[in-house]
């Protein structure tokens, strides 16, 4: 009797004993299990861009979603100035992709984007546009004497507008045609009003004239007319998704990528 007792209690020892080691098993399981739930975690990137990367960065991004699935992102384009005014002002933003040095390096001053997190990554051609099949004769940025309107983007904010402006001047064509300038938002709009015919002749990047089958490029301007058009991107210091942001900010400067902005007329530095 005593040794079936003995045996009793040995077996219920062991069962415990098992139990125990199971529960423990599904425990580390369920933390392991947590662990690679959190790595995969949904996560939103905002990335404010001069609207003249619109098309290249479309394309990018379905590029990169394809290969970190838990990372979407969302573009905020528009003029590179007003943009730039936004993340002084503090909207919620990732990255920064600006199509000018002067409204990138206000950001770096001011703290908001550290040095090492930002590069310049390419460069762009300015051009001067028309209606296809314009009949006015405007075949320089000379010519635009002749046009009745002429659509460039607002040189405060716009960066293309501000190394028309520059061009102009240097050609001594500004204070001939100033009076007839439709000022626009961004470079896009600039494009639209060519488009529209509601002007003879606009200013826009080259990237821009390259996706419209409805205008052409009539003359592009020299490098020593303006200041040089350098593209720089950064991470900003204040944002909520730092290394998903330093992911992507590395991914825009792979070869892969590099390609494609060149494809869509960009220029390698």
């Amino acid at each position: 009797m005593k040794k079936l007792y003995l045996l009793f209690f040995s077996m219920m020892l062991l069962l415990l004993v098992i139990s125990g080691c199971s529960t423990n098993e599904q425990t580390k399981t369920t933390e392991v299990q947590k662990k690679q739930a959190a790595k995969q975690e949904k996560v939103e990137l905002t990335v404010s861009a001069a609207a003249s990367l619109q098309d290249a960065l479309n394309d990018i991004k379905a590029d990169f979603e394809k290969e970190h699935t838990n990372i979407t992102l969302n573009f905020n384009f528009g003029a590179s100035g007003a943009l730039q005014q936004q993340i002084s002002q503090g909207a919620p933003v990732d990255l920064f992709f600006s199509a000018a040095e002067d409204k990138f390096q206000k950001l770096v001053q001011n703290g908001l984007i550290e040095k090492k997190n930002g590069t310049d990554l390419v460069g762009n051609d300015l051009v001067l546009v028309v209606p296809k099949g314009s009949n006015k004769g405007i075949k320089t940025f000379e010519d635009l004497t002749k046009a009745d309107k002429l659509a460039l983007g607002t040189p405060e904010s716009v960066p293309a507008g501000q190394y028309g402006k520059e061009t102009l001047d240097k050609l001594n064509v500004w204070k001939a045609i100033e009076g007839k300038i439709v000022y626009a938002k961004d470079v896009r709009q600039v494009l639209t009003y060519v488009e529209t015919n509601n002007v003879d002749a606009g200013i826009v990047y080259k990237t821009d004239a390259l996706t419209s089958q409805k205008v052409e490029i009539v003359a592009t301007a020299k490098e020593n007319t303006h200041d040089p058009i350098i593209y720089p991107v950064g991470v900003i210091k204040n944002s909520t998704h730092l290394k998903e942001a330093q992911l992507f900010y590395n991914y825009l400067q792979n070869d892969k990528t590099m390609k494609t902005l060149e494809k869509y007329g960009f220029k390698g530095l």
